[in-house]
């Protein structure tokens, strides 16, 4: 937790400055930990709570209040008036009399069942939810940019595929128009060659939209907005990054169930649940308090000077209540069995996040090992199929071949391309994971 402290700090000295626009995943990473709404408002919670703690820390000092009250009274008919202070009896012929008091009290809960320590205990597991509940925050921004990072990645590749792909249709086009000047091809084909191209330069502009689009969510997530462009490091990926060797899933589930941030929360909100059952249970037992106070008063028409009237009229007290719960409507009763329910409840979305953890875990393991077989086997097909339509290509060019074969070799091709790039990034977007859910970071 202590981490979140010096983000700020780290985004600062090593984020990319405004003119070079290019991130690369740990900066990305650390600008949104830095930036996030989402991340900031549960670290305003965090705080939030922490002033919860002082509050009921503070219930355990008594409580100190000063009164004073004044009242004048006025009789125009009357001849006399009689006041009654502290007993006496005194008679004036004012028409107007007031008078005063003034006292200082004090009252301090001297034990309730432990509720109030109780309460303390619940105020701090409060804070660490909440802390736990802003790394839960952190963990999932970074699977999101995480999982947008590799998909520009993919992206930027298939648009240089499909720049490819446009390039070669253009020269068996040219070639193709070549022919038919010379009789060697028909109308037909030709027109075919320069539908081709139309397809493969539409396939190019909405790889780009698509890039755009992933760049687009991407500075969303970071909290950038405006017309600033954003593009990312391209990093040299070799096959033995993408056919690293994975961890068990059962290894990685063991050590998830000890740092994921979301066990501890479940685990920390059965203490509470368990802790919620013994401030009900204080409802049941007798609240002793003590209370102490200072005080004097002083009226008119008692011909003694204001100060004389407070030194003879002071006074101090101090006293202690106890009051036992006799019969309350069984609203502790009905708490208290609240309060078991909540534990069970709490216990059971425990047993949900781990099986969803594993499941997670599972899931990531999975995808990781058939992409990386997958993988082998495309990067095969695509040297295969490079050789194939190359092939063809020049069989086409001295009209062995005709453009049905043709196009069906260069499909083939950019089919095992795709293939191979669509593996390539899932192996290393699953493989990244599942380091991860280690506790290793998210990184290439």
């Amino acid at each position: 937790m202590k981490k979140f402290i010096i983000l700020p700090v780290i985004a600062c000295l090593a984020l990319p400055s405004r003119a070079d626009k290019i991130w690369t995943l740990q900066q990305c990473i650390d600008y949104a930990l830095a930036n996030n709404i989402t991340l900031q408002q549960n670290k305003v919670s965090s705080a939030q709570s922490d002033i919860e703690i002082s509050s009921a820390k503070a219930l355990l000092l008594p409580s100190v209040s000063a009164s004073t009250s004044q009242a004048v009274a006025y009789r125009p008919y009357s001849q006399s008036t009689i006041n009654l202070t502290n007993g006496t009896m005194t008679s004036t012929q004012s028409a107007t009399n007031y008078n005063g008091s003034y006292g200082i009290n004090a009252n301090w809960t001297v034990w309730n069942g432990n509720q109030n320590y109780n309460n303390i205990k619940k105020s701090e597991m409060n804070k660490q939810l909440a802390d736990l509940q802003t790394e839960e925050t952190a963990n999932s921004i970074q699977q999101q940019i995480a999982q947008l990072y590799f998909q520009i990645l993919y992206e930027k590749e298939a648009v240089k595929v499909d720049s490819e792909i446009v390039k070669a249709s253009r020269l068996q086009c040219d070639r193709a128009k070549e022919m038919y000047k010379v009789g060697s091809l028909a109308k037909v084909d030709v027109a075919q060659l320069e539908a081709q191209v139309t397809q493969d330069e539409y396939s190019l502009v909405s790889a780009k939209s698509q890039l755009e689009s992933y760049k687009l969510q991407l500075k969303q997530l970071l909290e950038i907005h405006g017309s600033e462009e954003l593009d990312v490091v391209a990093p040299s990926l070799t096959d033995a990054t993408v056919l690293k060797a994975i961890p068990s899933k059962e290894a990685i589930y063991a050590t998830a169930l000890d740092i994921r941030p979301e066990v501890q929360s479940g685990k920390l909100s059965i203490d509470a649940a368990k802790l919620d059952e013994k401030i009900a249970k204080a409802g049941y037992y007798p609240t002793v308090s003590m209370n102490a106070g200072i005080g004097s008063s002083n009226a008119s028409g008692m011909h003694t000077a204001f100060g004389t009237q407070l030194k003879n009229n002071w006074s101090n007290s101090i006293g202690l209540s106890i009051s036992v719960p006799l019969f309350d409507q069984k609203q502790t009763k009905s708490a208290v069995k609240k309060a078991r329910l909540a534990t069970q409840n709490s216990q059971l979305q425990l047993e949900g996040t781990q099986k969803q953890l594993y499941s997670e875990i599972e899931n990531y393991w999975l995808n990781a090992m058939s992409s990386q077989q997958q993988y082998r086997s495309a990067k095969s097909n695509v040297e295969s199929m490079k050789e194939s339509y190359d092939l063809v290509s020049e069989q086409f060019r001295l009209g062995l071949k005709n453009i049905v074969e043709l196009t069906t070799g260069k499909n083939n091709l950019l089919s095992a391309q795709q293939q191979m790039l669509q593996s390539k990034y899932t192996a290393l977007y699953n493989i990244s994971m599942l380091y991860f859910y280690e506790g290793q970071g998210v990184s290439l």
